[in-house]
């Protein structure tokens, strides 16, 4: 695949996410987040700008050890100079785990924004991977995880 710079950098940003959440690392979180930037949870919560997401995360951290996510990314599109959009799946794996949950499965959406020569996070949404109906799409996107955490160990 012909990747863009842009492109790589914009998977680098949703990398660089993800590996902060899996670091319980809040202000890495929030670091990537436009100061008025929009984070939609797995159940719905909502978050306002990167002073919220580094408030909210730290406590969600604190509280208890979150799962690590197993990401796989399905697409990046740049829509202009400044705007791109990335879509994930992603799967948790307990800490301390070594399978996937796949009752926690879920589609990730990412807009982000270029400003100066960085690409921030304006709304990052992380919706279940429910497939009422269609169990055998549940069952392959765990298995697609599966095979992604796999090749992490």
């Amino acid at each position: 695949m012909n990747q863009t710079v842009e492109e790589a950098n914009v998977r680098l940003l949703y990398k660089t996410w993800i590996e902060a959440w899996n670091n319980q690392n809040a202000k890495g979180m929030s670091d990537l987040v436009l100061e008025d930037g929009d984070i939609i949870g797995f159940d719905g919560s909502q978050m306002k700008g990167s002073k919220e997401v580094f408030s909210i995360i730290g406590e969600i951290f604190a509280a208890h050890p979150t799962g690590l996510y197993v990401s796989i990314i399905q697409e990046v599109k740049i829509i202009s100079s400044d705007v791109a959009i990335l879509r994930a799946v992603v799967g948790m794996v307990p800490r301390g785990g070594s399978d996937i949950n796949p009752a926690v499965n879920a589609v990730q959406s990412l807009v982000c924004k270029k400003v100066g020569e960085a690409w921030k996070i304006a709304l990052f949404q992380n919706t279940p991977a429910a497939f009422h109906g269609r169990p055998e799409l549940s069952m392959q996107l765990t298995n697609d995880l599966r095979s992604a955490f796999g090749s992490m160990n």
